[in-house]
């Protein structure tokens, strides 16, 4: 199971840094939340992927007993999750704001342009 996880996480980060690279605000955008579910998935794999091992003390123990799962990975990545949708709704309200005032979303064109004359209303 490691080894499958290990993979997709090559195969996202190898995505997202595609993504980024280009010269499209989306599909920089489409890239950073690539790379965001890349450590993500890295952070949760970190915690032990143990199928049917909850971390549960058992009454009268002090500790669990056995192979368990780490809470702690679960909970950074519920953070996270919710940081980058955060992150996301902000880089759109951004994005959409350039391409209303530029007419594009290539960074390029975006460097160099001028915003339009806002029509009186």
């Amino acid at each position: 199971m490691e080894a499958l996880t290990a993979i997709v996480i090559g195969v996202l980060t190898a995505a997202a840094v595609y993504l980024m690279l280009a010269r499209n605000f989306m599909r920089f955008l489409f890239g950073l939340i690539l790379l965001s579910n890349a450590v993500n998935l890295t952070i949760f794999a970190s915690g032990r992927m143990t199928k049917g091992a909850p971390a549960l003390v058992p009454y009268g123990e002090d500790a669990p007993l056995g192979m368990v799962g780490n809470a702690l990975p679960q909970a950074l990545v519920l953070t996270a999750i919710v940081i980058g949708f955060g992150l996301l709704a902000f880089t759109l309200a951004l994005i959409f704001e350039g391409y209303r005032r530029m007419d594009t979303v290539d960074t390029e064109e975006m460097r160099f342009a001028e915003p339009k004359e806002d029509s009186p209303k």
